[in-house]
């Protein structure tokens, strides 16, 4: 038991009444557990989880969580169950282990459609007990920091993640040391040269400016005596990923990046603080546009701290924190210090945010009747960003993403008067809608009855819940018409596999896809949001099983080796019928190209790449898209015609996009599935006999890159 005395002489030195008992037999439990378990590293497996309640009782952690760390991987990893939990340690312990092995199974980072629905179930876990997530982010920081022993390939896949979510979610519940720590650990994975080139320098500027943290918290510290404030200066190089960043954001290289260095001055008073803030503005001349005073406006999360950038010693940017000692633990831990102890008792820090506030703020505009696309836009929008605080006419404050407009302001104070919005002013100045606000600023908005949101909105609105509102508006101000639309797009569909399209069908759909009902599964064809090859999928999975007499699909390519891949070209679009050859790709198998694509003139000094393959004869199915670029008169039942000209043909619509919308004419780009060079043929020829299509020519576009 000699592994477990570091953590209970840790955990006991800030809760001296700590139940040892309890986390020795917890330790004895997960060891048994794991018994015979190794990490890739080939340490006992047991080491891991205690690694975990480690980086835990150093945010001063309660019993309930280091236990929790202790025996997170058991109910995933072992015969032992939740009652099991339940029993020896209690309920509270078994659910939130339960709540860990959840989170670990779900897959935040992958590129499919369930990531939504899995972001939905993160942020669920975390409004029934934060701690869930504290304990997996422990979790993965250990990972990181042991990442090496992995394989590369899921060194790989675990950096992406830990960058894309993990570490933005830990900076959004204020742990930023962690959020750094695990950005680092993640660049030294994706960019080990970028991650190695900026040490290189960082060591090369020392060598040449001698150690320039021990000058300026020298000089910082001068100016503390000068105005008879005692306090603590601490000073750091910032992390190599967060200068990366820098750079990449400013397209600048190092040599020409100045605040590369942060310091932190931690006092006892709020008073001191603006004490401090005017001793070093007297001192060093203050960068304009880099003051943030997140004492006065603090951060959702608790995070409290005036922020200053000053041109320091031999007019070195200098980016210094200010803040008090309660302020700094609330800084370090975020919404953890919500359960830190002291001397045994909980810390009653009054600038540590109520968990369950603190989620209900984050979720309270998330529609829970959104779409999962929409949810996962609005999540991803608020959980990544700084924020700006602006002012409304009558000095109320509304908190903001950077780079939020005028209109997300709308939208911040209500639906209706964001629906409304006609303009907005700006400190009293009239300015367009897509002006990025700045901290400080007032912003009035300017309305008017009758308005309706404009599509040009979606693409100035910065915040999950403006675009999410924008889109709802334009979706029921143009439902009527795109049902109208996507029933008759549904019917051809339906037709194209010889079935009839009924009520019970579509409603049948719109339930596998997760929509209300088929109206709104219609509205979604019409509006191109949605594919009536999906619908045809989720009604009839196994069709093509059912043509006997057509080819495979898969394997509708003669030539190839028994394990290569295919894929068509997105710049050809080869159909059946069509001259073919094969171009390699290392990773991603065999592209299929027309012999005269104009993709293939860059590659004739490559001749080890080409495949000589051919179309298999006989019968194949209508899943070869091609993308047609046609212009129709803009009457009424047009479009319906055409649709249906295409649906008599057998082929099937599986997308459409208006590029250009008059009065007389539409411009548009539709996606036919296709079977064969004749199959498009004779579609093409039917839409041109009919007087309304001005003209029809197929896409073949270099610029779609295979």
């Amino acid at each position: 038991m000699d592994d477990i005395c570091g953590l209970i002489a840790r955990v006991r030195s800030y809760h001296p009444t700590t139940d040892t008992d309890l986390i020795r037999r917890a330790y004895a439990f997960g060891k048994e557990m794991h018994e015979g378990q190794f990490r890739h590293s080939g340490e006992p497996y047991i080491t891991h989880p205690l690694a975990v309640a480690m980086i835990l009782s150093e945010q001063r952690l309660d019993d309930s969580t280091i236990v929790t760390a202790l025996l997170h991987d058991t109910v995933e990893d072992t015969r032992a169950s939740h009652d099991d939990l339940a029993r020896r340690f209690g309920k509270e312990i078994a659910d939130l282990v339960d709540g860990v092995t959840k989170l670990t199974k779900l897959q935040l980072n992958s590129r499919e459609t369930k990531q939504a629905e899995n972001f939905r179930k993160l942020f669920m876990a975390m409004s029934r007990d934060l701690r869930v997530i504290l304990v997996k982010l422990a979790d993965r920081l250990h990972n990181m920091r042991t990442i090496k022993s992995m394989n590369p390939e899921g060194q790989l896949r675990k950096s992406r993640e830990t960058m894309d979510i993990y570490a933005p979610l830990a900076g959004r519940m204020g742990m930023q040391w962690m959020r750094e720590e695990l950005e680092d650990l993640a660049f030294g994975v994706l960019n080990p040269e970028g991650r190695q080139s900026i040490i290189r320098r960082f060591i090369t500027l020392q060598r040449e400016a001698g150690d320039v943290i021990d000058k300026i918290t020298s000089d910082i510290r001068v100016e503390m005596d000068r105005v008879g404030i005692r306090g603590e200066v601490l000073g750091r190089a910032k992390r190599p990923f967060s200068i990366w960043r820098k750079m990449e954001e400013k397209r600048i290289g190092f040599s020409r990046l100045s605040d590369i260095y942060g310091f932190r001055v931690i006092v006892a008073t709020e008073a001191q603080c603006y004490a401090v803030l005017g001793a070093i503005h007297q001192r060093w001349r203050a960068v304009p546009g880099r003051f943030k005073d997140y004492i006065s406006q603090p951060k959702s999360n608790g995070y409290r701290s005036i922020h200053t950038t000053v041109s320091g010693r031999d007019g070195k940017r200098v980016e210094v924190q200010i803040r008090t000692r309660q302020m700094h633990e609330v800084a370090e831990t975020g919404v953890a210090a919500h359960w830190s102890y002291r001397d045994g008792e909980r810390v009653e820090n009054p600038f540590a945010v109520d968990p369950a506030g603190w989620i209900s703020s984050l979720t309270e505009q998330f529609d829970v009747g959104a779409d999962h696309d929409e949810f996962l836009e609005a999540v991803k929008l608020e959980m990544y960003s700084d924020q700006v605080f602006c002012f409304t006419p009558k000095g109320e404050v509304v908190k903001l993403p950077k780079g939020a407009t005028p209109l997300d302001f709308a939208y911040a104070i209500h639906t209706r008067i964001g629906d409304s919005c006609v303009g907005a002013k700006v400190d009293g100045v009239r300015v367009p809608l897509w002006t990025r606000l700045r901290n400080g600023q007032s912003c009035e908005i300017l309305a008017a009855e009758g308005q309706r949101p404009q599509s040009t909105w979606m693409d100035i609105a910065v915040t999950g819940r403006a675009k999410s509102a924008i889109r709802r508006s334009l979706r029921e101000e143009d439902r009527a018409r795109f049902i109208r639309l996507g029933r008759e797009l549904a019917r051809v569909a339906f037709d194209g596999v010889e079935k009839r399209m009924t009520s019970k069908a579509l409603s049948m759909a719109a339930k596998e896809l997760h929509l209300p009902n088929g109206d709104e599964l219609l509205a979604r064809l019409g509006s191109a949001e949605l594919e009536t090859r999906r619908v045809i999928e989720v009604l009839y999975p196994d069709l093509s099983d059912r043509r006997g007499d057509e080819i495979d699909a898969h394997a509708a390519i003669v030539g190839l080796e028994p394990d290569q891949t295919f894929q068509r070209a997105d710049c050809c679009q080869p159909l059946p019928g069509e001259r073919i050859v094969g171009i390699t790709y290392r990773g991603q198998g065999v592209r299929i190209h027309a012999i005269d694509c104009p993709t293939l003139v860059e590659l004739d000094d490559e001749p080890e790449r080409w495949i000589d393959l051919q179309w298999h004869s006989g019968n194949h199915p209508a899943v070869h898209t091609t993308t047609f670029d046609m212009t129709i008169l803009n009457d009424a039942g047009v479009l319906g015609r055409i649709c249906s000209l295409i649906g008599a043909q057998k082929a099937n619509i599986s997308d459409l996009k208006f590029l250009d919308r008059k009065q007389d004419f539409y411009r548009l780009v539709m996606d036919v599935d296709l079977r064969s060079i004749e199959h498009m043929h004779a579609v093409k020829l039917a839409l041109e006999s009919d007087s309304d299509v001005a003209t029809i020519y197929r896409v073949r576009d270099p610029e779609r890159r295979p």
